[in-house]
């Protein structure tokens, strides 16, 4: 990932770690791991940027955390959406879909 795709991806990762844990509690590496594979591996989180997400997101409310085992047997801290975190989803998805859809129209104009 080149830098101005590193600078747009920094401003979208706390809203791409909540739509990572809607479905449930993971730890770090899945949140990573599912990033990676739901991109097509366009999108590389890295440890450094993503344990600041969460804990800048767990700072707000939007992810509780609680210590438990991951797939391989080791201790692992697990994090959980928040109801405040799901309606924090909510409104970064409509924001970002209203942003998307301008830019669109700004680069397909004549």
């Amino acid at each position: 990932m080149g830098k101005r795709e590193s600078d747009l991806f920094q401003g979208t990762l706390d809203m791409l770690t909540l739509k990572a844990l809607l479905w449930g509690p993971r730890h770090g590496y899945e949140v990573m791991r599912w990033i990676r594979q739901v991109s097509g591996g366009h999108l590389q989180v890295e440890e450094g940027a993503l344990y600041p997400s969460l804990h800048r997101i767990e700072a707000r409310g939007w992810v509780e955390s609680s210590w438990g085992l991951s797939e391989n047997g080791r201790q692992a801290k697990f994090y959980q959406l928040t109801a405040a975190g799901r309606r924090q989803l909510d409104v970064e998805t409509t924001t970002w879909r209203h942003y998307v859809d301008a830019v669109g129209k700004v680069l397909a104009a004549i």
